[in-house]
């Protein structure tokens, strides 16, 4: 599928490009924001490189770069996949230089906007149950704790459960716009 561009107040979502692994790479090689993801921190530039290029658009995933309207370069990232018809999963990195200016929830909340246009019916995210930021910018959004997968990765800080959390379109409708600004 291709990652069309969108956009929200003061962000645009484009389709990445490997051009934007170096802006990236801040994110990715950041040791302390990298703690609850899959995979370990990138030692290098080719690093990041080589696990973005798998994460471009491929048939059932698209990833766009997230860049503040009037400055093209990366700040972070968005993906999603649909895991079957209807049901999309969703993940998302912003660059730690950029963190407390709200953009991670404008970001993720357009995503959640253009995936339910689109037809989409249920959103979740998989999240490692310690990762007490992401889990409250899923919860402000409206995602509800779904449920627990015990020792479902292997990580690089070891055997992780994977917390659930779960949005429906009807709910998303049903927010105000309020409490997605």
């Amino acid at each position: 599928m291709q990652s069309e561009p969108f956009s929200t107040e003061r962000l645009v979502m484009r389709a990445m490009r490997i051009a934007d692994a170096d802006a990236l790479h801040a994110g990715y090689s950041d040791e302390a924001l990298m703690t609850y993801w899959s995979s370990a921190p990138k030692t290098t530039l080719a690093e990041t490189i080589d696990y973005l290029i798998p994460r471009l658009d491929g048939p059932d995933s698209r990833g766009w770069a997230i860049t503040v309207k009037g400055d093209d370069r990366a700040i972070g990232t968005l993906f999603t996949t649909q895991r079957r018809p209807g049901v999309s999963e969703i993940g998302y990195l912003l660059v730690r230089s950029v963190w407390g200016r709200g953009y991670a929830r404008e970001a993720v909340a357009g995503l959640i906007d253009l995936l339910f246009d689109e037809g989409t019916r249920r959103v979740f995210a998989d999240t490692d149950p310690d990762n007490a930021a992401s889990i409250a910018l899923l919860e402000r959004l409206g995602f509800r704790r779904e449920g627990v997968l015990r020792a479902e990765w292997e990580t690089h800080i070891g055997v992780r459960d994977a917390l659930i959390l779960g949005l429906l379109k009807d709910e998303w409708a049903s927010s105000s716009a309020s409490t997605r600004a």
